[in-house]
């Protein structure tokens, strides 16, 4: 019986080094998704829920190789800020085995949506101060069933053999919501829904047509798909109904029409929405919903299948020290944050600038990180991120396949190119963005050296694009003749 047993425990041993041997060569993949859907009566951005229309989800992969697992997430939020996105961070990491600096937490954005900040709630908590639109201990439930279905995924990590990689374009979803006039500032903002026929009629301007898509297969089986795509997704919110607007219901009916699951990450969309292609009503809904989930089939069926091991996988991380907006001033937060005769929204504001304005001083870092899985990089950076700089990183590496993910730490708010923070308009200031125009040389530095492009050439972010649009509202604005001496 004993000589038995030892064969037995000898027969398990061998086996069990067998499979850790097959598994430190593998490259695996774990997916998690929970519902992120508020109770009712929980705050949503601007209004309490009252009633979910679709489920929000709180979604997103792990990847398993020869070095410390990596966490990709996406929540269908508005925003994930400070101690929200650090603690996000570091419960997913401690779920998945790896460390806080290998996990990457991003929002979609949409407005009809909770957001968590775990910081504010806390000096909210501090200072027995009520109103804000926060539910900490929803979201903190939110992350610990999350944190549950990851460390159940990762112990059921299914072998990668191979990546899909595609792209198509969007047709008539996103445009550039900043109109320049003949004096080089904003003269028109078009909003995610813009009813004015006349600001809708202007050019898309600058953006990014182009979703992206990565998919991960075992043999002939798809896993899971990653999408990447820069827009604002509203089509309308203030409806106090739950629900992940028009990316979300594209990213949905992907599910649906494959089997697989699909994350999807919003790219550098801080400048961009649908407002040309979207007046409000609510059936451009479903119809931007139906657009981009065309964009998404086309990149799926587009795409190219490459061979891949975990010798292709690796990560890279960052810390940005990001400068703080000159117009944050601690003396004047603290004292409409215990201003109890201000209304709620405004001591939330301040607190959340209070927040951000003390990381800035303790030199607290964001991390920018890139994934890299063959010639696949994925960024990964925070804030309202504007286009500019997600078509930057493509034009410093035309040899990759480059996708970006913005609305990680939320805490900046809007991050603008340095020129956009002369023209004005909403999304560079004050109330919208609290960091300097300097923030373009620390993130272009940063995604230089995640795409290893020190030394490649680069011209300053949105300055051409601002000569031509200035050059046409002249034109636009003038009469004949100084019209024909523009053109001459």
């Amino acid at each position: 019986m004993r000589d038995m047993l030892l064969k037995l425990l000898l027969m398990f041993g061998i086996l069990a080094s067998a499979v850790s041997v097959a598994s430190a060569g593998s490259l695996r993949v774990a997916t998690f998704d929970v519902d992120a859907s508020p109770p009712i009566e929980s705050p949503l951005a601007y209004d309490p829920n009252v009633e979910v229309t679709t489920p929000l989800s709180c979604r997103g992969i792990v990847l398993l190789g020869d070095e410390a697992p990596i966490v990709l997430c996406a929540v269908d939020w508005i925003g994930i800020r400070n101690g929200g996105n650090e603690l996000f961070r570091e419960q997913l990491a401690a779920a998945a085995g790896t460390t806080p600096d290998r996990v990457a937490v991003h929002v979609l954005h949409p407005h009809d949506a909770p957001q968590g900040d775990f910081s504010v709630t806390d000096l909210a908590a501090q200072l027995q101060i009520s109103g804000f639109a926060y539910d900490a201990g929803f979201a903190r439930d939110v992350l610990q069933r999350a944190a549950a279905t990851v460390r159940g995924a990762v112990v059921r990590a299914q072998p990668v053999t191979h990546l899909g990689i595609g792209s198509a374009p969007v047709e008539n979803v996103a445009s550039n919501r900043r109109i320049l006039g003949p004096d080089g500032k904003v003269e028109h903002i078009r909003w995610t829904a813009t009813r004015d026929p006349e600001v809708r009629a202007f050019p898309e301007g600058v953006i990014d047509q182009q979703l992206k898509l990565v998919s991960f297969w075992n043999g002939d089986q798809p896993l899971v798909t990653l999408t990447y795509y820069a827009t604002h997704p509203q089509s309308y919110y203030r409806t106090g109904q739950a629900n992940p607007d028009f990316p979300g219901l594209a990213r949905n009916a992907r599910d649906d029409a494959t089997g697989v699951l699909h994350v999807h990450f919003d790219g550098a969309g801080g400048n961009i929405g649908a407002g040309k292609y979207n007046d409000g009503s609510h059936e451009n809904r479903q119809v931007l919903a139906d657009r981009m989930e065309d964009g998404m089939r086309r990149a799926w069926e587009a795409a190219e299948r490459i061979a891949v091991s975990a010798d292709d996988l690796d990560w890279s991380s960052v810390p940005v020290l990001l400068p703080p907006a000159d117009h944050l001033d601690k003396a004047t937060l603290l004292e409409t944050l215990h201003d109890d005769t201000q209304p709620p929204v405004d001591r939330q504001n301040a607190a959340r600038r209070l927040v951000w304005l003390e990381r800035c001083l303790a030199e607290d870092p964001i991390d920018v990180s890139c994934l890299s899985l063959g010639d696949v990089r994925i960024l990964h950076l925070p804030g309202e991120l504007f286009v500019e700089y997600q078509l930057a990183a493509q034009k410093l590496r035309p040899d990759l396949f480059v996708c970006m993910a913005a609305y990680g730490d939320g805490a900046p708010g809007y991050i603008g190119t340095r020129i956009a923070y002369n023209e004005g308009g909403y999304e560079p200031s004050p109330r919208a963005s609290l960091v300097a125009p300097d923030v373009e040389d620390v993130l272009i530095g940063a995604i230089r050296t995640l795409l290893d492009a020190e030394n490649v050439p680069l011209d300053p972010l949105g300055v051409a694009a601002h000569e031509r649009e200035v050059a046409a509202a002249r034109e636009r604005t003038a009469s004949p003749d100084e019209s024909a001496r523009v053109k001459e």
